[in-house]
């Protein structure tokens, strides 16, 4: 029993390295990143979008108020389930709609992760009852039920994009998961594949926040009616600072 004590006590002192790691060998390649988006490191805002069907990730930022920019888009290594939300514990479904990131696990048994607040207010609210699951990150390695794996170096990226953000001011870091990109004609193919009117009616609550985004490239504000339904309402943009006045000499 001692020996297993010990080898957990020495795994859990190493496992914070991987942080210091991470930043040893993605600094550089972090740099760069900011540097050809045209954003300020470290950034004072962040957002993630994630797209099931597509198998993509993106990370964007810039500062408050202003429209972001994209600075990487990472490839979803594994899947699980199929398009829609996550309803309950062990439906192997990836949580779609809107969440933030809740926790940061430099101990993952996926090197490093992110965690999400799942479930959140309207997951709560629809939910079929009983336990509904958590424990739902993106992550490295390559292996998934309900969770968004990316690679391990990539993930070193997001993880330390994150934890810049959190560090400069940033509380609620937005991740919004949709079922596939929401352009003109989705929802109408989406309805199709699916058959189901119950589930095209939650994809379209998705969809002004995805078209809000395309529109500003500013994340909007999410909040929950009673029942679960999603309310989108488009974030203000800052205004451009007006010219300064001119005084006589």
């Amino acid at each position: 029993m001692s020996i297993v004590v010990t080898a957990l006590a020495l795994w859990l002192s190493a496992a914070p390295d991987r942080v210091k790691q991470a930043r040893q060998a993605r600094a550089e390649e972090i740099r760069e990143m900011f540097a050809k988006a045209g954003v300020r490191q470290p950034p004072q805002e962040i957002y993630l979008r994630i797209f099931k069907e597509e198998g993509e990730l993106e990370l964007w930022a810039g500062d408050p108020g202003r429209p972001l920019a994209l600075l990487r888009t990472y490839r979803i290594c594994a899947r699980s389930g199929q398009l829609g939300p996550k309803r309950a514990q062990g439906d192997g479904q990836v949580p779609e709609g809107f969440y933030r990131i809740a926790r940061f696990n430099p101990t993952s048994a996926f090197h490093l992760s992110l965690g999400l607040d799942y479930p959140n207010a309207s997951d709560r609210a629809r939910g079929r009852g009983g336990n509904l699951g958590g424990d739902i990150f993106i992550h490295g390695g390559c292996a998934t039920i309900g969770c968004i794996p990316i690679q391990d170096a990539q993930i070193e990226e997001v993880y330390l994009v994150a934890l810049e953000a959190r560090a400069a001011g940033q509380a609620e870091i937005p991740v919004h998961v949709f079922p596939r990109r929401l352009g003109q004609g989705a929802l109408e193919a989406l309805g199709k594949e699916s058959g189901d009117p119950a589930l095209l009616a939650f994809w379209k609550e998705l969809e002004p926040a995805y078209q809000t985004f395309e529109e500003s490239r500013r994340p909007p504000r999410i909040s929950v009616a009673k029942g679960g339904a999603y309310l989108v309402t488009p974030s203000r943009a800052a205004r451009a600072p007006s010219a300064p006045r001119r005084t006589r000499p």
